[in-house]
Order: C-alpha cells, then sequence, then structure tokens
C-alpha cells in the first residue's frame, strides 16, 4: 500500500513539472531576440531579492503570489523565474485567469547569458 502511495506522490509531482496545453516553452537563447518586442510583456516571478541579484532589464518583477490579473491580456506574457518550476506555475495561473498567449523560459536565467 505504501509504495502506490509513493508512486502517486511522484506522478503528482511529475505532473506539476509539466506544462500546461498552450504555454509555449522557449530557451534563454531563443528569448534573446524577442526582447525589445512592443508586443510583449516580460515577467520574472522570483522574490524581490533574487530579482535584484540579478534581473534581465526588460522583466518586471511580480513573485509568484502577484495578482497577474492586472497584465495585459492583448500581448504575450513571457514568464521566467531562476530554474523554470515557478515561471510554470505562474503560466498555469495565467492560464486560469484566461490568458492565451504565454511562454515560459525553460530553464530560467539559470540558463542565461546575457
Amino acid at each position: 500500500m505504501e509504495w502506490i502511495l509513493i508512486i502517486l506522490l511522484i506522478a503528482l509531482f511529475i505532473y506539476r513539472l509539466m506544462p500546461a496545453k498552450g504555454i509555449k516553452t522557449i530557451t534563454a537563447k531563443e528569448l534573446k531576440p524577442m526582447l525589445n518586442d512592443p508586443n510583449k510583456v516580460f515577467v520574472d516571478v522570483r522574490t524581490p531579492s533574487e530579482f535584484k541579484g540579478q534581473s534581465i532589464r526588460q522583466f518586471i518583477n511580480m513573485p509568484l503570489r502577484s495578482d497577474f490579473s492586472k497584465l495585459p491580456k492583448d500581448k504575450e506574457i513571457v514568464v521566467i523565474c531562476q530554474t523554470g518550476i515557478r515561471s510554470n506555475q505562474a503560466c498555469k495561473k495565467l492560464k486560469r485567469l484566461g490568458f492565451r498567449n504565454i511562454t515560459n523560459v525553460r530553464g530560467g536565467i539559470g540558463t542565461w547569458e546575457g
């Protein structure tokens, strides 16, 4: 019985890491040419202290618990974090809020070579 619970917990963990349908995934390298696009909003969901330590100029800091409903729904929302896990969670939250054009930066700022 315990092994069934362990398998279920592992499956739940893996499921939470998977991107939701309708969310694009890009690499940090693919992000670079997009940074000056006025039709995109760049959101960094790390904590303010993480953001202060290292950030990409075009990104605004909106930690994971922020009110994402204030973001414009008519623009693509590009989301980054440290490793890609929190940004994936934020993308799922954005999708639940009705956003349709969402992109997650896989690997996060840890893979950024600015």
